[in-house]
């Protein structure tokens, strides 16, 4: 990234569902231009997704009402993800999105699809009002602060496709913070789903944790500000203000983790690691793909953290320490690295393991002697005065499940994540922890570990492949077609990958990929 202006160094200083996903079954390619010149590589890609889209193939679920739109080209090395999403007789398709996967010759080798049948005639003239159906998104909360947009969409998540209203509201639900997103049925005002989008959980300065530091932030004119003076949005704000915190000397913190501007340090130093880790590890640009990132506000009044689609909100431990580690805002900002990932925040009760793996790669990645990296989530801030709260190599020690199960996706999301770190913990570390402790299976079985690093890789290429029906099926096939595309010829890793699934239950799946060197 271009600098705009001069690099203020800081030291500071702390204490311690169901999807389709197919091979397509021919190959398309956009080939070479009329001239010697070769095109270049997303170019190539987004050519190819235009005639995989235009044969229609069987796997995207086409009605002769649907129309495609390309979006960003996402791109890992010599990998891209085409995504796309549709509109049903010109209005947008809940649950409509696709990836189409492309390889550095230009060939389609692979398609993602949230849509599971095609969507019949039905009309797309509303019998209830937008009005209508935003009373009744706010009726799903006890009490409303903001009312955003409400939208006319197709709801195609379900095998009966509905005119729906997607309606987004802020406020509380069961005495929490709450970022609602309704979608009310247009014919009868039924409430068809929900999707809760707040996710839970050269001067010198001081905060607590990291002990001494170096970060980037902003000089102007009457002194410096933490925002990062690349990335404009990664700001560190009071939360009951918005108001980045400053300093005429370039000093922050003071070494007590009650003090906001201590838990700013932290917190602050953590997200430009994590973005230096997504640039380094998965050719990232920012937690939002696109050189940005979002607003660490310090100072909610809760033993809490989320993010909300919009800003990471952190609270602090019982002892009202702020919490600004890795594997807790590390966590929170992978919320924030999934959301702007193809088909948004994962879905079928994954979404908490997700984020939990870019919290245990960026702890891994910062490799502080005052957090030193674990597979266990929240023990340095010590959340509930309990210690950590989940366990990657063993969620049973800390009461979720290890093993993937029927009930995994009825669980509270929290427990959910358990046999996705379980998974996660295996491909990266193995059953012999590799220095982290041995690790159980559920089938009594011997996985070798491929690093956290390739394991973080595999995980991330397989989100490029995320469509908005995911799930911890899914999650199997995409990571199967991750580490072979990411090492083709070399069945290595997928055959790791497939055995660390294989050793917490999640079951193989039709149509998943197979390789052979």
């Amino acid at each position: 990234m271009k600098r705009r202006i001069p690099l203020i160094i800081v030291v500071a200083t702390a204490t311690a569902g169901s999807v389709t996903m197919a091979v397509l079954s021919h190959t398309a390619s956009a080939g070479q231009t009329t001239d010697t010149a070769p095109v270049d590589a997303v170019t190539l890609a987004k050519s190819t997704a235009q005639k995989v889209v235009a044969s229609r193939p069987q796997s995207l679920q086409a009605s002769q009402w649907d129309d495609y739109q390309q979006q960003a080209v996402l791109s890992y090395q010599d990998i891209n993800y085409v995504p796309y999403t549709r509109t049903y007789k010109d209005v947008p398709v809940l649950g409509g999105d696709f990836v189409v996967q492309t390889n550095a010759a230009g060939d389609a080798t692979w398609t993602s699809v949230a849509q599971t049948t095609t969507i019949g005639d039905i009309s797309v003239e509303p019998e209830l009002t937008a009005a209508k159906a935003t009373r009744i998104a706010k009726a799903q909360l006890d009490a409303v602060t903001k009312v955003e947009e409400t939208t006319l969409v197709v709801d195609a998540t379900t095998q009966d496709a509905r005119l729906a209203w997607s309606a987004t509201v802020d406020g509380t639900r069961d005495g929490d913070i709450s970022r609602l997103t309704v979608i009310v049925d247009a014919i009868d005002g039924d409430v068809l789903g929900t999707t809760e989008h707040v996710s839970e959980a050269t001067g010198t300065g001081e905060g607590a944790i990291y002990g001494d530091v170096q970060f980037e932030d902003t000089q102007f004119r009457q002194g410096f500000a933490l925002q990062d003076p690349d990335v404009d949005s990664l700001v560190c704000q009071d939360a009951a203000t918005n108001e980045t915190f400053v300093s005429q000397d370039n000093q922050f913190g003071d070494g007590d983790g009650t003090e906001e501007e201590t838990g700013c340090v932290d917190a602050y130093f953590m997200a430009q690691q994590q973005i230096a880790m997504l640039a380094q590890w998965l050719d990232r640009d920012g937690q939002d793909g696109q050189g940005g990132s979002f607003p660490l506000r310090v100072g909610l009044q809760d033993t809490n953290a989320f993010f909300d689609g919009t800003q990471v909100q952190i609270g602090f431990n019982t002892r009202g320490e702020f919490l600004g580690s890795a594997d807790v805002v590390g966590h929170e900002l992978g919320h924030a690295i999934d959301a702007t990932t193809p088909g948004g925040i994962s879905g079928g009760n994954t979404s908490e393991f997700v984020a939990d793996t870019f919290g245990a790669a960026t702890e891994a990645f910062i490799n502080s002697p005052n957090d030193e990296p674990d597979f266990t989530v929240g023990e340095e801030v010590d959340l509930i005065g309990q210690g950590a709260i989940r366990d990657m190599r063993d969620p049973s020690a800390l009461g979720s499940d290890n093993c993937f199960s029927n009930r995994t996706a009825r669980e509270e999301v929290h427990d959910a994540a358990g046999p996705g770190n379980h998974w996660f913990f295996l491909l990266a570390q193995g059953t012999d922890g590799n220095g982290q402790g041995e690790s159980p299976t559920c089938n009594n079985s011997t996985v070798t570990g491929v690093g956290i690093e390739t394991a973080m890789k595999i995980m991330f290429n397989a989100m490029l492949l995320k469509n908005s029906n995911s799930s911890y099926p899914q999650y199997r096939i995409t990571t199967l077609q991750a580490a072979k595309s990411l090492t083709p010829g070399d069945c290595t890793d997928f055959d790791t990958v497939l055995a660390a699934w294989d050793a917490v239950n999640v079951p193989a799946q039709r149509n998943e990929p197979t390789c052979s060197a």
